[in-house]
């Protein structure tokens, strides 16, 4: 467990691994998703799992660098594991607040593979 939640935990780690499970992404998109996540800690947490091998970062361009950020193969193995969180998120909800999870859900199970 501890080797799990070394690699993953972090209060943004398997929220980006979502967002990137639906298509790569450059550092402002995944700054604009509407989550309040500082610059510094989306940083932070962005090499975090890119030093786990589960996030590459690719260069696209000239200085200044364009970045794109993907989930590696042995990222995609993850897919499961935050699928099963986000509907277990959703059952919270429900249990906690009498039925409001989220409308328009997007799963995992159909992503990147």
């Amino acid at each position: 467990m501890a080797a799990a939640f070394a690699a993953i935990g972090g209060k943004w780690k398997l929220t980006l691994l979502y967002w990137l499970a639906h298509g790569e992404c450059h550092f402002a998109g995944l700054r604009r998703r509407g989550t309040p996540i500082a610059s510094k800690v989306l940083v932070e947490q962005l090499r975090e799992l890119e030093a786990d091998g589960l996030v590459e970062r690719v260069v696209t361009g000239p200085v200044p660098a364009r970045v794109i950020y993907r989930l590696t193969p042995y990222g995609t193995t993850l897919l499961p594991v935050v699928e099963e969180v986000r509907v277990w998120g959703e059952a919270h909800l429900r249990r906690t607040r009498s039925g409001a999870a989220p409308d328009s859900a997007m799963s995992c199970t159909d992503a990147v593979v």
